[in-house]
C-alpha cells in the first residue's frame, strides 16, 4: 500500500489540472457581480423584489448559475454581510489597533465616525436588519458583526485601562459609546444634523477624565 501510495504521489497531475485556476477565478468573478447585484437590490428594497432570480438578472447570470453559488437568498444576504465588513468595521478596528496612546486612538475613531456614511452603506442596513427580523440566520450573523464592530470599543478603553494601571472596567465604557455611536447614526440617517464628530470626541474625552 505505501509503494503505492508513493507511486501516486510521484505521478505528475493530469493535463487538465493547469486550466482550474482560470476556472477558479472565472467563478469568483461571477460570485462578486451577483454579490454586487445583491447589494443593488437591497439597498434599493426590502421586500419581495430581493429574489435569486431578480439577483441573477440583474448581474447577468443564469438562475442556475445563481444557485450554483448560493443556494437561497439567505446565502446571499449573509455573503453580503461579509461583503461590506471592510466598509464599516475594518477601518475602526485599524483606528484603534494603531500605534499611539487612549487620545490618539480615540481621535482617529472620531475622525473616521465623524465622516457621512455614504447611502448605500446606510440604506444596506436598514435592508439587513430588516431581513434580519425574518431570518434567524440573518440575525446570527449580523449580530456577530456587530459584536466585533463594538468589540473596537472596548478595546479603545482597554488602551485607557491599561495606561492607568488597570483601575478601569473598559466593558461597560466601550458598550456605552457604541450605544451612543448608534444613535448618532440613527439621528444622521434620518437627516439630523447633530454633529456626530464633536458629540462622540465630547462623549470620549469626559469618559475618560470621569474614570
Amino acid at each position: 500500500m505505501a509503494a503505492v501510495a508513493k507511486d501516486s504521489a510521484d505521478r505528475p497531475a493530469p493535463p487538465g489540472r493547469a486550466g482550474r485556476p482560470r476556472a477558479s477565478a472565472k467563478g469568483e468573478q461571477t460570485r462578486a457581480r451577483l454579490i454586487a447585484a445583491a447589494r443593488t437590490l437591497l439597498a434599493g428594497e426590502m421586500s419581495e423584489g430581493f429574489t435569486t432570480r431578480n439577483v441573477a438578472a440583474l448581474s447577468g447570470v443564469s438562475h442556475g448559475m445563481c444557485h450554483y453559488h448560493f443556494q437561497d437568498r439567505t446565502d446571499l444576504v449573509l455573503a453580503v454581510i461579509t461583503d461590506i465588513r471592510p466598509e464599516w468595521i475594518t477601518p475602526l478596528e485599524a483606528a484603534v489597533s494603531g500605534p499611539g496612546p487612549f487620545a490618539e486612538r480615540a481621535e482617529r475613531v472620531v475622525e473616521l465616525l465623524g465622516r457621512p456614511e455614504g447611502a448605500e452603506l446606510s440604506h444596506l442596513h436598514s435592508a439587513l436588519h430588516w431581513q434580519a427580523l425574518n431570518d434567524a440566520r440573518v440575525r446570527e450573523s449580523l449580530e456577530a458583526e456587530y459584536r466585533r464592530w463594538r468589540a473596537c470599543f472596548v478595546a479603545l478603553f482597554q488602551v485607557l485601562a491599561d495606561e492607568r494601571g488597570g483601575h478601569v472596567d473598559p466593558r461597560p465604557l466601550g458598550l456605552a459609546v457604541a450605544a451612543a455611536v448608534d444613535g448618532l447614526a440613527a439621528m444622521d440617517s434620518l437627516g439630523s444634523d447633530g454633529g456626530t464628530g464633536p458629540v462622540l470626541r465630547t462623549l470620549l474625552r469626559t469618559l475618560a477624565a470621569g474614570v
